[in-house]
């Protein structure tokens, strides 16, 4: 694995476990921020051909 699919896939991770974080204290602003950080990540990964696992979504 490269320095780039490392370095998403643990974006990735971090801003799910922040996506939860926020759904938990019911942080509504946070979540909506959070979700478009992770769609972001998502599509940039899929643009680049990294395989992610099954995630949070909204």
């Amino acid at each position: 694995m490269d320095a780039f699919t490392a370095g998403l896939l643990q974006r990735i991770r971090a801003t799910e476990s922040d996506l939860t974080r926020a759904r938990n204290e019911g942080d509504d602003f946070l979540v909506e921020v959070e979700q478009g950080e992770l769609d972001d990540l998502r599509r940039l990964a899929a643009e680049h051909g990294v395989q992610v696992g099954v995630t949070t979504t909204a």
